[in-house]
């Protein structure tokens, strides 16, 4: 049974009357990522916060903006542009993911580096309870430090806490201009050497991207400000190629939509994720396979599989990794998060405060919650 609630009050009197019958229950918005992490247990209901799109409050000038949970990234994008802001996150399935569901996964993109990531944006959230109460936490003030933000526990919990209703984002004013450059190395070392000269200079780009592909390497640079800034940037990349206006558009579109894309045209494919310092992105690009992402900048890595099956030969030697993204099937075998971490005992008595009978997004959270 599907349930498309029309309000936070509608969303937490369904999460309530499924709880209160003991009945599992699927959550999600538009459901873009339900090939990622865990799969879902087969659940006697599934509640969408699609309906819930509305933009509640908005102050341009306060760099804060109040929207329900399954309003769209493009939509939002699209709201904040006309003011000249923006929420840097560059999720995948852009056009159809929604603000809760980014939230909830905790995705973000090449921007990473200069904004960081949901935490560094989300400033405040009301959240629906299997007792069907309205949490409200945090605000709509950019440094809001009063109590425990309960809110911050959702942020890539994957709906298996309670059902985001309502985010408050920090906003951000949109570069004057951008410029990307594009730099291509036959393999990863040297593509390491030019990045690490970016890290030891001055510049300050907002993404710094390594794609592997057979046989090359193309470093990805993306600086925003004043002419004057983009014309520094262009002086210390004199032999790259220069990308503006919807050639650099297309660009990013086709690195943040990669992962997507990908598993669209290998169906028994797989993404693989690890986080690493910065000194060993290079080790970890030259480990992954033949095609890879790298948020060079932050120190997040994906590698591409066409066919899951090789990952069996890969998690072993990948500590700190995640099977992002991979088929049902394989899914429902694969250990997914090979070490979560010293903590997970500490989130395992988490999820028995919100949801003790385990009714929401069963196994969502890489199979282990």
């Amino acid at each position: 049974m599907m349930l498309v609630p029309d309000s936070p009050e509608e969303l937490a009197a369904q999460l309530a009357d499924a709880s209160a019958h003991g009945q599992s229950i699927g959550l999600g918005g538009n459901f873009t990522k339900a090939g990622m992490g865990g799969p879902i247990a087969a659940a006697d209901v599934t509640i969408s916060t699609a309906k819930l799109n509305r933009v509640l409050q908005y102050e341009p000038r306060d760099l804060t903006i109040s929207v329900e949970a399954g309003i769209t990234y493009r939509e939002l994008s699209r709201v904040l542009a006309e003011h000249g802001q923006m929420i840097p996150l560059d999720p995948h399935f852009s056009d159809r993911a929604t603000a809760g569901g980014i939230v909830a996964a905790n995705v973000s993109g090449p921007r990473r580096r200069l904004y960081g990531t949901a935490r560094d944006m989300v400033i405040g959230m009301t959240f629906a309870t299997l007792e069907g109460k309205l949490i409200r936490t945090g605000g709509m003030v950019v440094k809001n430090v009063a109590g425990l933000d309960m809110g911050k526990l959702l942020i890539g919990s994957f709906g298996t806490l309670a059902a985001i209703a309502i985010v408050n984002f920090r906003v951000h004013p949109a570069p004057h201009a951008t410029r990307t450059f594009v730099l291509e190395f036959a393999n990863v070392g040297d593509a390491m050497a030019a990045r690490d000269a970016v890290l030891k200079s001055e510049l300050q780009p907002s993404s710094i991207d390594i794609l592997k592909s057979e046989g090359s390497c193309r470093l990805l640079i993306r600086a925003g400000g004043s002419a004057a800034v983009l014309d520094r940037y262009s002086r210390e990349f004199t032999g790259a190629r220069v990308l503006e206006g919807d050639e650099e558009s297309d660009l990013w579109t086709e690195i943040c939509e990669f992962t997507p894309r990908f598993l669209a045209a290998n169906v028994s494919g797989a993404a693989l994720r690890m986080s690493c310092a910065l000194s060993q992105v290079g080790r970890v690009l030259n480990w992954m396979p033949a095609t890879a992402l790298a948020r060079a900048g932050s120190g997040v890595c994906y590698g591409y599989f066409p066919q899951a099956q090789e990952l069996t030969h890969f998690t072993d030697f990948a500590p700190g990794s995640v099977i992002e993204f991979s088929p049902r099937s394989f899914r429902e075998k694969a250990d997914l998060w090979p070490e979560p971490g010293s903590d997970f005992e500490m989130m395992k008595k988490i999820k028995d405060m919100f949801d003790p009978r385990g009714l929401l997004n069963r196994g969502r959270l890489y199979g282990r919650i």
